[in-house]
């Protein structure tokens, strides 16, 4: 593996570089506080108080060219994302509306086909929404509302430097036709497996066992991290080579792919292997594959060679650094 190559695939992977115009929409938008908010940009969902527990919202839009090239993916995919921002949390999913804006009736079908398959898979139901009937774009667009114990939620900006960075991920997928950077782990496994896995943040949440965490999402893996390290305001370093990755697919695809169950999560070493076990025991395979730091840069290893990926000094990917957030007050010694 070229590490020149390698950071230059993944700095200009498409699922990287379009998360950039985040940092836009975030300045657009009044900045209006309020006591129930207690986390919102840069995390896989808003958090918001009730009670002694949190909702948890999110929403998610499918790209066009997931529409054209696989629908009935595009239905399924528009489900499973939004299940993954709320399970990234530590969070349970509760409910989703869409928003189904059609042209053509055989694409709108498929996309329904593939919604219908991802509610029976993991249960979450759709409750309501907005049709579009007469449009001249077919797109499928998600919210989802989702809960989890207030002392429990795993925030996206409260990594902390001398954590182990673990990479989580199910080896056991394919790629679906035409859809070259996502990895399908769930569509044809068991349902009872698939909806084990979409909660096994929450135990670990649950367990105060990490101090941040992040679904692998459209930058990929590694991409992923990035976007982790920078809303915590940290650095960090990765040794590909302890990367998890099945066997006979190419690593620097599966590393720039969407993981259908895969996530990244920050500990202190004492930690670790109680994780890892958490995630094997649904069949996830685990691995510390680096350390965060407070360089500020994301840098790949290999052997004796090292590459700086990201400096987040100098450039952005969302440029979401909610240091100003409230403090994570669920970081307690692990149980």
């Amino acid at each position: 593996m070229n590490l020149d190559e390698l950071v230059k695939e993944i700095h200009s992977h498409p699922g990287v570089t379009r998360k950039r115009l985040i940092s836009e929409v975030i300045n657009f938008f009044p900045n209006v506080s309020g006591g129930d908010v207690l986390a919102s940009y840069g995390e896989d969902a808003a958090v918001l108080a009730f009670g002694d527990s949190v909702l948890l919202l999110a929403a998610d839009g499918i790209m066009e060219s997931l529409v054209k090239a696989n629908p009935f993916f595009a239905g399924y995919y528009s489900v499973l994302v939004n299940i993954n921002d709320i399970s990234a949390m530590g969070g349970k999913p509760l409910a989703m509306v869409d928003v189904l804006s059609m042209k053509d009736e055989k694409v709108c079908g498929q996309v329904m086909k593939g919604m219908e398959r991802a509610v029976r898979k993991f249960g979450v139901p759709v409750v309501g929404g907005h049709t579009h009937p007469d449009c001249h774009y077919n797109a499928i667009d998600i919210a989802i509302l989702g809960t989890a114990e207030r002392h429990a939620v795993i925030y996206s900006h409260t990594a902390e430097a001398n954590d182990d960075i673990i990479f989580a991920m199910d080896l056991d997928g394919f790629f679906p036709e035409k859809l070259d950077f996502a990895w399908d782990t769930t569509s044809k496994k068991d349902d009872e497996l698939c909806r084990k896995q979409m909660l096994v943040m929450s135990e670990i949440g649950k367990r105060h066992l990490v101090h941040a965490g992040k679904d692998m999402s459209n930058p990929g893996s590694i991409g992923t991290l990035g976007m982790l390290l920078e809303t915590s305001e940290k650095g960090g370093s990765v040794d590909i080579d302890l990367i998890p990755r099945p066997k006979g697919v190419d690593f620097v695809q599966f590393v720039k792919s969407y993981q259908g169950c895969g996530f990244v999560v920050t500990a202190k070493p004492e930690w670790s292997q109680k994780v890892i076990d958490l995630f094997a025991g649904v069949g996830v395979t685990g691995s510390v594959v680096g350390k965060v730091d407070a360089s500020a840069k994301l840098v790949l290893k290999q052997g004796a060679e090292e590459k700086t990926l990201f400096d987040f000094s100098k450039e952005i990917i969302t440029g979401c650094k909610p240091h100003h957030a409230p403090k994570n007050d669920c970081l307690r010694c692990a149980d």
